[in-house]
C-alpha cells in the first residue's frame, strides 16, 4: 500500500477531528510538569521496595552492589531514551494526547483501541498492585492482618470513586505526599550506610539458602542486569508511552530531554539505588543482619525488600508509622490510575457509563489483590512491558521514518503497527509462559521496532488521511 496516498477526511472518527492541540500559553518549564510528574511515580514505594529482591538466592545483589547499580543505570537510560523520549517529543511537537498521536502508528480506528483502550485496561493492573501492597501496610498498622481483604475492598473502591469524581483534590495533596517516601529513604540510608562497604554477597546468599533451601540458584552478572531491566522497564512501560500526554505541556525539546533525565533516569537511580544500598547495608552490618535473619525466620522467608526491612532498621514505633505513611503516600497513585482508566473509557466507550466500566475494572483489581496475584510484581511488570514495549518501539520507528515528526492519522487499522505489536507482545509475554527471555520488556520493544520498520519498508501501511486546520499544523 502506498503510505502517501490520501483518503477523504470523512473517514476520520470524531474523536480525531474534534481534537485541539495544547496552546503555547499552556506550556511550562520541565521542572513544573515533566520532572515532578515522573519523579512522583518512582517515589511510590511499590517501585523501589523490591529493587534488590528476586526469587533467586541473593536477589539482584548476588553479584555485589556494583553490578546491581550498573544494571540500574542501564535500565534508567533505556527508560529515558527508548521508552520515553520519542513519545515525549511527539507530545511536545503536536500538543496532542496519546490516543490521537497513536493513530499514525495504529490507524484512526486502531488507535482507538491501542494504545487508548489498552492504556485504560492496564491501569487496573496497577490499581491491583497498589491495593495489595498499600492495604497490607495499613493492615499491619491497624493490627488487622487477618482482615486485610476488607481494607483492600475499601481502598480499591475509594480510590476508584475519587479517581472518577475528585481527582483535582487528590492532585493538590499529592504535590506534598511524595516527600514522605523521599524522607524515609534518606533516613533508611543514613541508618544503614555504615554496613554497605562490608556487604558480602556470598554471605548473604548462604544466609538466604539456609532459610530458603529450595530457592533458585544465584543469578550471574548478565542475569542480574537482565532482571533489573525487566523489573524497571516493565514498571515504566506504560508511563513511557504516556510521555505523549505528560510532555505535551513542555515548551521545547530541551524541556522534554531535561525533564526525562531528571524525572525518569535520575529518579530511578536515586530511589531504587538507595533501596539497594539499604538492603546491602543491612546485610553488611553484623547487628542488622542478625535482626533481619531473625525477622525473616519469623516470616518464613528471607527479607530482601527494603519495605519489610524498615522494622529491622528503625525502632518498632517509628517503623510502624513509616510503613503506614508510605501507604498513605501511595493513595494518590491509586486515584490517578482510576482517573486515567476513566478518561480512556470515556473516549473509547463513550456510550458506557464510566461508573460501570471503571466499577468492573476496580472489581477485577480488588480480586487480583485479595488473591495475592497482584503481589507478584515481576510477572505483572512482564505483562505490562510486553503490552507497551512494542507500542513504544513501533512509535519510535514511525517517528524516525516520518522525518522526526507526526505523520498524521492513517486510515483504519495500520497493519505495520498491529503486526509489530502482536509479535512484540508474544516475545514479551514468554517469561510468564515458562520461556526464558532476558529483559523481556526490552526484547518486546526491539521486536516491535524491527517488525514495524520491515513492514513499513514493504509498504504494509494504510494511507495517511488528510487533515486541516490546527491538526495539520501538528504534523509540521
Amino acid at each position: 500500500m502506498n503510505n502517501q496516498a490520501q483518503q477523504p477526511t470523512s473517514v476520520l472518527p470524531s474523536y480525531i477531528t474534534s481534537a485541539t492541540p495544547l496552546g503555547n500559553d499552556k506550556r511550562a518549564p520541565w521542572f513544573k510538569n515533566i520532572a515532578p510528574t515522573y519523579a512522583g511515580i518512582f517515589l511510590w514505594f511499590v517501585f523501589w521496595q523490591d529493587a534488590a529482591k528476586a526469587g533467586s538466592l541473593g536477589g539482584t545483589l548476588s553479584q555485589g552492589v556494583g553490578v546491581a547499580l550498573l544494571g540500574l543505570v542501564l535500565a534508567a537510560l533505556v527508560c529515558h531514551f527508548l521508552f520515553y523520549l520519542v513519545p515525549g517529543l511527539l507530545g511536545m511537537r503536536t500538543g496532542l494526547p496519546l490516543y490521537i498521536v497513536g493513530t499514525s502508528t495504529f490507524g484512526a480506528q486502531g488507535g482507538f483501541i491501542m494504545p487508548g483502550f489498552l492504556m485504560g485496561v492496564l491501569q487496573f493492573g496497577w490499581l491491583g498492585v497498589n491495593v495489595f501492597f498499600s492495604s497490607l501496610a495499613v493492615a499491619g498498622f491497624l493490627g488487622m492482618e487477618a482482615q486485610a481483604w476488607i481494607i483492600m475492598i475499601v481502598w480499591g473502591v475509594l480510590a476508584a470513586f475519587v479517581g472518577l469524581k475528585g481527582i483535582q483534590y487528590v492532585a493538590k495533596v499529592s504535590t506534598y505526599l511524595p516527600l514522605i517516601p523521599l524522607v524515609i529513604l534518606a533516613l533508611m540510608l543514613i541508618k544503614t550506610m555504615g554496613g554497605v562497604s562490608s556487604f558480602d554477597p556470598q554471605k548473604t546468599i548462604a544466609a538466604h539458602q539456609l532459610l530458603s533451601p529450595t530457592a533458585p540458584a544465584a543469578l550471574g552478572t548478565v542475569g542480574v542486569i537482565a532482571l533489573i531491566l525487566t523489573y524497571v522497564v516493565g514498571f515504566f512501560a506504560t508511563a513511557g508511552a504516556a510521555g505523549v500526554d505528560i510532555a505535551m505541556s513542555g515548551r521545547n525539546r530541551k524541556d522534554v530531554s531535561t525533564g526525562g533525565l531528571i524525572g525518569i533516569a535520575l529518579a530511578i537511580i536515586v530511589t531504587a539505588g538507595i533501596s539497594m544500598l539499604v538492603v546491602a547495608g543491612v546485610y553488611g552490618s553484623t547487628e542488622l543482619s542478625a535482626k533481619a535473619i531473625a525477622a525473616g525466620t519469623e516470616k518464613k522467608s528471607f527479607i530482601l525488600d527494603s519495605f519489610n526491612l524498615i522494622p529491622v532498621v528503625m525502632s518498632t514505633g517509628a517503623a510502624k508509622w513509616m510503613m503506614f505513611l508510605l501507604a498513605v503516600a501511595a493513595f494518590p497513585p491509586a486515584c490517578f490510575s482510576s482517573f486515567i482508566a476513566a478518561n480512556s473509557f470515556r473516549t473509547t466507550l463513550p456510550k458506557v457509563n464510566p461508573f460501570i466500566s471503571v466499577g468492573i475494572g476496580t472489581a477485577v483489581s480488588i480480586v487480583l489483590a485479595i488473591t495475592g496475584l497482584a503481589g507478584k510484581v515481576i510477572p505483572v511488570f512482564v505483562i505490562i512491558g510486553a503490552s507497551f514495549g512494542p507500542i513504544c518501539g513501533a512509535m519510535m520507528v514511525d517517528y524516525l521514518l516520518s522525518g522526526k515528526k507526526w505523520s498524521g492519522p492513517r486510515a483504519g487499522f495500520n497493519p505495520a503497527g498491529w503486526i509489530a505489536w502482536a509479535l512484540g507482545f508474544v516475545v514479551g509475554i514468554l517469561p510468564n509462559l515458562g520461556v526464558n527471555v532476558p529483559a523481556a520488556p526490552v526484547a518486546a520493544f526491539v521486536v516491535g521496532a524491527v517488525v514495524f520498520f520491515l513492514c513499513a519498508k514493504l509498504g504494509m501501511q494504510s494511507k495517511i488521511v488528510p487533515i486541516s486546520g490546527a491538526l495539520a499544523e501538528a504534523t509540521k
